[in-house]
Parts: structure tokens; sequence; C-alpha cells
């Protein structure tokens, strides 16, 4: 389906939904690429997977280019900000459609999706309860749109990263936690003995975090 401006899958909660779960793949994937982190989830929560408004090649998409230098990465920033502008909206657009409200929302990504994530949260707290950064990190390029009052509206965050990440080192995520202190979000990081993906356990942690995130007893 095509939703404000951005396509998008669902899986459809098991009754009147109880939360709304916005999942954002990574660059060079798509938005099946998280299909089984949607199907781990509670089956009362509706799930959205996003598709990037950039394509890349069939079937790959991505939020902004980017390219790896020996000093980091390097972003096209309008690109990022369009994303994010666009994100917000449709966020907005779902939550709108389906009744359900920001503070029963979480936006989470892998990857350049969870740097979307991140991107989301801070620099508009209001519309989510929620962010996840899996195996990402927090764009420097957003700290003068994030608000002074960040921390006071009670967005919970999650930061899990492989100590192995040969493509985002794992300093990245440590980054975030202090940037995340700075702002007064409340957040936890989680280490794993993993690469530059999502693994089971990782995958767990998200699940366990979620549910703490929006109970829906």
């Amino acid at each position: 389906m095509n939703t404000e401006t951005l396509s998008c899958i669902e899986r459809p909660a098991d009754g009147v939904p109880r939360g709304l779960l916005v999942l954002l793949h990574g660059v060079g994937a798509n938005e099946r690429s998280l299909a089984d982190l949607a199907l781990r989830q509670d089956p009362r929560l509706h799930v959205v997977l996003a598709r990037a408004p950039l394509a890349f090649g069939p079937g790959m998409y991505g939020w902004f280019q980017v390219q790896f230098t020996p000093d980091g990465p390097v972003i096209r920033p309008e690109q990022a900000e369009a994303s994010r502008r666009l994100l917000i909206d449709f966020i907005a657009a779902q939550q709108a459609r389906l009744g359900i409200a920001p503070e029963r929302t979480v936006v989470a990504g892998f990857s350049q999706g969870g740097i979307m994530s991140a991107s989301v949260g801070l620099t508009a707290p209001a519309s989510v309860a929620g962010f996840a950064i899996l195996s990402g990190r927090i764009l420097p390029e957003i700290e003068p749109l994030v608000p002074a009052d960040v921390g006071a509206h009670g967005l919970r965050a999650l930061v899990v990263h492989g100590r192995r990440d040969g493509k985002l080192p794992y300093a990245l995520a440590e980054r975030s936690d202090e940037r995340l202190t700075h702002f007064g979000v409340s957040h936890e990081l989680r280490g794993h003995d993993a690469d530059h993906e999502l693994t089971p356990a990782m995958a767990d942690d998200f699940a366990t975090w979620l549910g703490r995130s929006l109970p829906v007893e």
C-alpha cells in the first residue's frame, strides 16, 4: 500500500490495536527486511513497515546517501532532513488512520532506519512514546533541532549495538548513550557480541524493551 507519500506493508493487530510500532529498514534494503522482527512482537500491536523514499536499485532503498570514509560516515544531510520530515508526517497519518495516540507509538529501525528513528524521536518528542536504535547512531546534524525540553516529554529510548560492528563502530553506540544522557532521555544501552547485524539476541532485547515501553495489558 502507499500511505501519505511512503509505501509500507503492515502486520495488523489481532483485534483492536493496543499500540503502534513503526519499523524502518536500513540502507539498501526494503520494507520487507524487518518482517521477521515485526512477527516477533505482541500480536495486539499494529506494526507498519515503511519503505525509504530513495531508490538505489531493484528492491534497494535508503533514507539518505552515505559514504564511509576513514574519518567516519559522511551523509547527504538534506536527504536525511527530507526523510525526517516525511517520517514525522507519515507517523502522524498512521496514528490518525488507526486511532492510536502518540503515547502508544514507538518508532524503531535497523542501521540507517535506527538513525531515522532517533531523528524523529528526538526532534519531535511529542509524536512518539519512544524509539529504538538497532545498530545505528544519532546524527550530529539533528542536534540543533532537538527541543531544549526533550527530556521532559517522557521519551524512552533503546540503543542495541554489536561490539564487533565493522560498519558503524560500537563507539557510536556509546556516543548515542552519552547524547541521550545529555538530553535527559530515559534509555538503555545493550551491547552484543555481533557485527553490523540484528541477531536473535538483539531482537529479544528489543522485544523486551518494547513490552515495557508499550505495555498492552
